[in-house]
């Protein structure tokens, strides 16, 4: 950890409770900030609020206090998720007070390499990738942190100069982090995620472009180099530029040809041996191959870690084979592209199971991905109707419906034969039913081993 004293004196207020918020404000009585800690909601565990005030910090729950922004705050340290517009945030805008990430917090008490990660799909599995690549070759830490569940700032305490950190940052944490500065930063793509908290689509991109606004010409910029778009995007960046693509074979980078992976003209492996499923899942491979071998990582290392690495839970997770069928859990397929992309991964016959909460859009867009892959499909949630019109306009034979995710399994298993890929890929969020996708996947995966007697594979 770097000792720090730009915080030494200062206000702060930090806004959620959530792990980063947490962290952030232990963290900044470390660094000599006088801290107040807020949340709308008061915490159902007594003991979050006492360890704050514990460590000398001033608690307010159960509202956003207007009041706060009269206080003379130094700095903000905001939960990603709470939009600028928040009736309390926007004031702090409005006053011009610093506001920050817990991101950007870790980012200056971090001392060693950083690797980070951004894009709209794919950033999980590509952070994972990356760090065990990384890690299959280094002699020090090699941790990843940030949007992938692990608090940025709590990691970075305890590494040092010689270890890495491969983080995953959203648009909501990259908005609050003006100083990051990777060495080596990678966009997976760019799609028109989030506009309801972005408002436009410009704005979504020149969020995502703050992983490498600090950038020199000796750091790198890794971009997917397969749109028009995203190769104008990326010479936005001072960075030294390497391509990943799957179209492109310009060799200037990581990319597949004729079923082959190649680091600038050097063969890696076949795209077959990658044990995850989908050409998505090479893309994600491309990037993490770029970063690994800018890192200096072997292809030994590299063929290893991408020949067994089954998957992020909740991302077009393998599950387990039972009786000829195969299930899949990919729960965090919460919009209908994501969903195309899964489909898409498979040339076996799909038993889908699809449905959430209704956010007010349809699904003909699925129509050809369903021709194309879905035998049966079991629909559920709010939008049941809706994924069954679509169903019914791909003349997909076997339409049924179930309550949600977990009562689907085994009506999916009854329509299923050997050869089967039964698959949770629901095209929308879960939160008309479940509190998270993860809450949903893991209930998908206990039905599985209820109906298997098995359990998942891993474990």
């Amino acid at each position: 950890m770097k000792q720090i004293d730009t915080y030494q004196g200062k206000k702060v207020l930090v806004i959620g409770f959530g792990i980063s918020g947490l962290n952030a404000a232990h963290l900044l009585v470390k660094l000599g900030a006088q801290v107040t800690a807020n949340d709308m909601k008061t915490p159902k565990d007594p003991t979050v609020v006492k360890e704050l005030e514990d460590d000398g910090i001033k608690v307010i729950t159960g509202s956003n206090p207007l009041s706060l922004a009269t206080e003379g705050f130094d700095v903000v340290v905001k939960n990603p998720g709470i939009p600028y517009d928040n009736p309390l945030v926007a004031k702090f805008v409005a006053q011009k007070t610093p506001i920050i990430t817990e991101a950007e917090l870790g980012w200056e008490i971090f001392d060693g390499h950083l690797v980070s990660v951004t894009g709209s799909n794919g950033k999980t599995t590509t952070t994972t990738l990356t760090q065990l690549m990384l890690a299959k070759s280094s002699q020090h830490q090699v941790k990843y942190a940030g949007n992938i569940g692990v608090s940025f700032s709590k990691v970075a305490e305890k590494m040092g100069p010689d270890d890495t950190l491969v983080t995953e940052l959203s648009s909501f944490q990259l908005l609050g982090c003006p100083t990051i500065h990777p060495h080596i930063a990678i966009i997976t793509n760019i799609f028109s995620n989030h506009l309801d908290y972005h408002k436009t689509r410009e704005n979504y991109i020149n969020a995502k472009l703050n992983i490498t606004r600090n950038q020199t010409k000796d750091d790198h910029l890794i971009m997917n180099w397969d749109r028009d778009e995203w190769q104008e995007i990326a010479r936005r960046s001072r960075a030294t530029i390497v391509p990943f693509s799957r179209l492109d074979k310009s060799h200037a980078g990581a990319y597949e040809e004729d079923g082959v992976i190649y680091w600038r003209g050097e063969k890696i492996m076949k795209a077959a041996d990658i044990r995850l499923i989908g050409p998505q899942n090479v893309e994600n491979a491309l990037a993490a191959i770029a970063a690994a071998k800018l890192s200096g990582v072997s292809n030994e290392d590299i063929i290893s870690v991408l020949t067994t690495f089954g998957g992020v839970r909740h991302r077009l997770q393998y599950v387990m084979d039972y009786q000829g069928r195969r299930f899949y859990n990919d729960s965090k397929s919460t919009d209908i592209e994501a969903t195309e992309v899964a489909l898409a991964g498979f040339t076996q016959p799909v038993i889908l199971l699809a449905g959430g909460l209704d956010r007010g859009y349809t699904f003909e867009r699925l129509v050809p991905y369903f021709q194309k892959h879905v035998k049966a499909i079991i629909v559920f949630g709010q939008c049941k109707d809706k994924m069954r019109a679509a169903a019914e306009q791909a003349h997909i034979p076997t339409i049924l419906e179930s309550e949600n995710a977990v009562t689907a399994v085994p009506v999916a298993w009854k329509v299923s034969a050997p050869g089967d890929v039964i698959l949770l890929s629901p095209a929308n969020a879960s939160w008309d039913q479940f509190p998270s996708f993860e809450v949903r996947g893991d209930k998908f995966i206990e039905a599985v081993e209820k109906l298997t007697g098995q359990k998942e594979s891993g474990k």
